[in-house]
C-alpha cells in the first residue's frame, strides 16, 4: 500500500490532534445541558462507563483502520476490503463518514459563529446590569438576523478552512499544539474562579454524589449516545488521523488519553458552569439555552462576571474551532485521494459547507416555518439527524469492518499490543461495543 506523504511529528502531537477533534461543542456546550437535564452525577457515572465500553473500542477500530491503510478513509476501506477478500462497497463508508462530518460541520458553524457574538458582547460589557427578560429577548434577536448569522458564519469558516488548506504539519499539528495546552490552561482557570463562588460545594455533590434514583432507562441512553458524540468517532474522521500515525506510538495508550483529555474537558466545564448556575440559585436543567442565555445572566450579578464570561466564550470558541479543524480534515483528505490538490480539496469543501450552513442560518428567520422532515426546521434536522443517526451508523459499520472483516495479521499489527492485547479488543468490540453502538443507533432512529 501507497504511504500518506504526511505524518505526525511526534506522538503528542497526534493525541492533540485526536483530541482536538473529540473536544468542541459537544463537552462545552452539549454535556452540561444533557448533564442538567439527565440528573447530574448518575448521568456522568454511566456517561464515563460508556467512554470506556463503547467509546474507546471504537475510537481504536477507527484508527487502526486508518493506520493499516496509510490512505484517505475511501481509499484505505477499499484496499483492506480488497486484501480481506470482501465486498468493494466497503469503501463507500469513508464517503458516508465524509457527508456526516459535512452535515455536522454545516450546522456546527453556524453555532460556533454564535460563540463570536457572544465572546464580543461580553468583551464589550453588554450583558453587564442586563436583566434575565432583556438576555433572553438579545438572543431572541441575534438569531432572527441572518447578516449578523451569516457573518459570523462564514468568519468562522473561513478561521477553519484556512489553516486546514496550511496541511498536518503547518496547519493542524501547529495549532493544536498552541491551542489545546491555551484551552485547559483557561479551563483551569474557569474552575479556579468557580471555586470562589457559593456555588461550588453544591455544584461537586450535584456532579460527583450520584442519586441513583434519578437512573432511568432514558438518562442510561443519552448518556450512551454522548459517550459516543463526544469522541468523535462514527464519522471516519480519526480514520483520516491514523494513517498520519506515527509508526511507534501505541494505539491503546493514544486512545485512553485522548479518552481521559476528552472527559477532563467535559469535567472541567461542568463544574464551572453548574458553580456559577447554582450561586445564582438557577436551573441546571435549562436546556440548550444553558450556554447562550442562563451563563450570561447569572455571570451578569458576579463580581468580574464579564470578565469572567469573556474567558468563557474565548474558551468555547476555541474548542469549536480546533474540532471544526480536525473534523474538516478528513473532507480534505477524502477528495485528496480522488486525486485533487490540498489547496481545491479545500476550497471545495470550504465552499460546500458554508453554502449549506445558510440553511441553518436562516432556520432562525426566513425559512423558520420551512419543516421538510419530521417537523423539524432544516436546522434541527442536521443538528439532531447526523449526531444521533449516521454517527452511530457508522461507528457500528466501522467496528464490524474492524471486528470480522480486515484480514487478522493487519489488526493485529495496527494495534500494536500482540496476540493476546488483541483478543482482549476483540472480544469486548465484538460482544460489548458493537451491541452497544446498535442500541444508540437505534435510540437515535426512535
Amino acid at each position: 500500500m501507497s504511504e500518506t506523504l504526511e505524518r505526525w511529528g511526534s506522538k503528542r502531537a497526534f493525541i492533540l490532534a485526536v483530541t482536538g477533534a473529540a473536544v468542541g461543542l459537544g463537552n462545552i456546550w452539549r454535556f452540561p445541558y444533557v448533564a442538567g437535564e439527565n440528573g447530574g452525577a448518575a448521568f456522568l457515572l454511566i456517561y464515563v462507563a460508556f467512554v470506556l465500553l463503547l467509546g474507546i473500542p471504537v475510537m481504536m477500530a477507527e484508527i487502526l483502520i486508518g493506520r493499516a491503510g496509510r490512505r484517505g478513509p475511501m481509499q484505505a476501506l477499499g484496499a483492506l476490503a480488497a486484501e480481506a477478500g470482501a465486498s468493494p462497497h466497503w469503501r463507500w463508508l469513508g464517503l458516508f463518514g465524509a457527508l456526516t462530518v459535512f452535515c455536522i460541520l454545516s450546522f456546527y458553524s453556524v453555532v460556533s459563529g454564535w460563540s463570536i457574538e457572544f465572546l464580543v458582547a461580553s468583551v464589550n460589557g453588554n450583558f453587564n446590569g442586563a436583566s434575565a427578560a432583556e438576555i433572553g429577548a438579545s438572543f431572541e434577536s441575534f438569531l432572527a438576523n441572518p447578516g449578523l448569522l451569516i457573518f459570523n458564519h462564514s468568519l468562522f469558516l473561513f478561521m477553519t478552512m484556512t489553516v486546514v488548506a496550511a496541511g498536518v504539519a503547518k496547519g493542524l499539528e501547529r495549532l493544536n499544539n498552541l491551542l489545546m495546552p491555551l484551552l485547559y490552561l483557561l479551563l483551569l482557570l474557569l474552575a479556579g474562579y468557580a471555586a470562589t463562588t457559593d456555588g461550588f460545594g453544591t455544584a461537586l455533590a450535584w456532579l460527583f454524589l450520584p442519586s441513583f434514583e434519578a437512573l432511568t432507562p432514558s438518562v442510561v441512553v443519552h448518556a450512551m449516545g454522548h459517550a459516543f458524540f463526544t469522541l468523535a468517532v462514527g464519522a471516519c474522521a480519526l480514520m483520516a488521523y491514523g494513517a498520519y500515525m506515527p509508526e511507534e506510538q501505541s494505539l491503546p495508550k493514544a486512545a485512553v488519553a485522548v479518552a481521559v483529555l476528552d472527559i477532563s474537558v467535559a469535567l472541567l466545564a461542568g463544574i464551572a458552569i453548574f458553580s456559577v448556575v447554582f450561586a445564582q440559585g438557577m436551573d441546571p436543567a435549562d436546556g440548550p439555552g444553558l450556554m447562550f442565555v442562563t451563563l450570561p445572566i447569572a455571570f451578569s450579578e458576579l463580581p468580574w462576571g464579564s470578565v469572567w464570561l469573556s474567558v468563557f466564550f474565548l474558551l468555547l470558541l476555541l474548542a469549536t474551532w480546533t474540532s471544526a479543524i480536525n473534523l474538516a480534515e478528513p473532507m480534505v483528505a477524502t477528495l485528496q485521494g480522488l486525486g485533487l490538490r490540498r489547496s481545491i480539496s479545500t476550497a471545495i469543501v470550504a465552499l460546500s459547507v458554508w453554502l449549506i450552513g445558510l440553511l441553518s442560518a436562516f432556520s432562525f428567520s426566513s425559512l423558520a416555518e420551512f419543516r421538510p422532515l419530521f417537523g423539524r426546521n432544516v436546522f434541527e434536522l442536521v443538528s439532531s439527524i447526523p449526531p444521533d443517526v449516521f454517527l452511530p451508523l457508522g461507528g457500528l459499520l466501522i467496528a464490524i469492518f474492524a471486528a470480522w472483516i480486515m484480514p487478522r495479521e493487519r489488526v493485529v499489527s495496527a494495534l500494536g499490543v500482540g496476540e493476546s492485547g488483541y483478543l482482549v479488543w476483540r472480544n469486548i468490540i465484538r460482544w460489548v461495543s458493537i451491541p452497544l453502538t446498535f442500541i444508540v443507533l437505534l435510540a437515535g432512529l426512535l
